[in-house]
């Protein structure tokens, strides 16, 4: 039997408070209550500015902020940063432009405390070269850090060879670069990234959505059906999984494209692609042994797909839709938002919902709205759905990190050592960076395990919070262990 000692010092790592996060700079998510009448209607929009296109994609909290990255796909545009805490009266806080931005799918951060080498908070996004790194340390005036050129990209092409989504498990980048492959990123120092690896596919899948748990990775195709799960314990040089490339198809069998995907917890989530729109659920449990588990067909064309507190947001073009998604098994469409234009990202954010437009909008300065959903403010704290390395996994790579799904999006400068616990058996703590993209927490000690090691891993109570500051109610405790050399 394996024991372990759980002391305060963590063998020479003073484990901090695990509610010791860096204090939020704006006001927090949502603190609105609305009345069934107030749902499902919009009740206010987010322009990123003068120099904005009118084309919108993802949002995202950072520290009490809403962050809203603004560009078409052929490049040029900004990031604005918002308080939202009465979401029908926002106010921007801050923006910054560059013509280095293109279309933003996605968007990973990263808070570096002061005494860290590279101290302050970044985001990256996607680039019109490759990604780009922006400082946002003064919310007020964001400033891009640095881009990475990549090989091949050609610019301005919408989806062939260019950057379609990234990944920040901090320091490492994954960048889904569509025919192009797979690019890794070493983002230690955000004003001087490099470029570290590359994984080609072939036959060649056009990559369009990458995202990683742990050494777990789920690249899906763009407009396309397939995925491919892959072993990422060697951070540059990611290797498909045996059993883990599949084929998206519907509950009658039929041969289904996605425009995007999504993994969270246990799911590979896809939003259905023409022949209908909708959600389309895979269990990605076994990544050896994927699974088909749901989809629930609708009128639209589906974009991209978000996941928040048993419930499935879905753009499809011509609305956006949520489902209730309880029971993975019986999906159900529980309300419906609209907005003037190609109607593809609906984000969810506390009791209200992002609504995105990334082109076709009709109205100008109204390419981002702002709908309550749900009656009450979020006052539920995240919960844990899965931990990569898995409980009781053995032979984990020595250069492995620990990945945390949660049931919603969290506050990236809220995972740190503190609050994500790494203990070898003799009671030594590991020190480590936090970062967090959407639902995954990610921590990367800062040396390799030792080899032949059982590890404890505690997300701690009180820790990992929300966009509305509620924080991890009970303590989650996982074990691994490391292999050889």
């Amino acid at each position: 039997m394996m024991f372990f000692i759980l002391a305060c010092g963590g063998g020479g790592l003073d484990f901090p408070s695990p509610d010791s996060s860096p204090p939020l700079r704006g006001a927090g998510g949502p603190s609105v209550d609305f009345s069934a009448n107030d749902l499902w209607n919009n009740c206010a929009f987010l322009d990123g500015g003068e120099t904005d296109a009118d084309r919108h994609n993802i949002v995202t909290p950072y520290r009490g902020h809403l962050l809203l990255p603004w560009a078409p796909e052929w490049g040029g545009g900004g990031l604005s940063l918002f308080d939202v805490d009465d979401p029908c009266n926002p106010v921007l806080v801050g923006e910054g432009s560059s013509e280095e931005i293109r279309e933003t799918h996605s968007l990973g951060a990263v808070y570096l405390p002061d005494g860290d080498e590279f101290a302050g908070d970044y985001v990256v996004v996607s680039g019109v070269e490759g990604p780009l790194f922006w400082d946002i340390t003064d919310p007020e005036n964001p400033v891009v850090a640095s881009t990475v050129q990549l090989p091949d990209i050609f610019y301005p092409d919408g989806y062939a060879r260019v950057v379609l989504s990234v990944f920040w498990q901090y320091p490492w980048v994954y960048v889904a670069a569509a025919d192009n492959g797979l690019f890794v990123v070493n983002a230690r120092d955000p004003y001087n990234p490099e470029l570290v690896g590359h994984q080609t596919f072939d036959p060649i899948l056009r990559l369009g959505a990458i995202v990683a748990m742990g050494n777990l990775a789920m690249a899906s195709t763009a407009e396309g059906p397939q995925t491919v799960l892959l072993d990422i314990s060697n951070p540059t040089q990611p290797q498909a999984i045996a059993g883990g490339l599949f084929y998206n198809s519907t509950a009658e069998n039929q041969f289904a494209e996605a425009y995007s995907g999504n993994l969270v917890g246990d799911w590979a989530l896809y939003a259905l692609r023409e022949g209908g729109g909708g959600p389309i659920v895979w269990d990605v449990s076994d990544p050896s042994q994927p699974e088909f588990v749901s989809n629930e067909v609708t009128d639209g064309n589906g974009g991209y797909i978000y996941y928040d507190e048993g419930h499935i947001f879905v753009g499809d073009s011509s609305a956006a839709r949520v489902y209730d998604a309880s029971d993975m098994t019986n999906l159900s469409l529980i309300g419906e938002g609209f907005l003037d234009g190609d109607l593809d990202t609906v984000v969810p954010y506390g009791n209200i919902a992002v609504l995105s437009c990334d082109s076709e909008v009709h109205n100008e300065g109204q390419a981002s709205a702002v709908m309550p959903w749900s009656l009450s403010v979020d006052s539920v704290g995240p919960e844990v759905l899965r931990v990569v390395p898995e409980m009781g996994e053995v032979g984990v790579a020595l250069s492995a990190r620990i990945g945390v799904g949660f049931n919603e999006f969290i506050e990236p400068s809220s995972v740190f050592t503190g609050s994500i616990k790494l203990t070898d058996e003799s009671g030594h703590g590991v020190a480590g960076w936090g970062s967090a993209q959407e639902t995954i927490a990610s921590f990367t000690p800062h040396e390799p395990l030792l080899p032949n090691t059982t590890y404890l891993l505690e997300v701690a109570a009180n820790g990992v919070m929300d966009a509305n500051g509620n924080r991890t109610e009970g303590a989650y405790i996982s074990t691994f262990t490391t292999g050889s050399r």
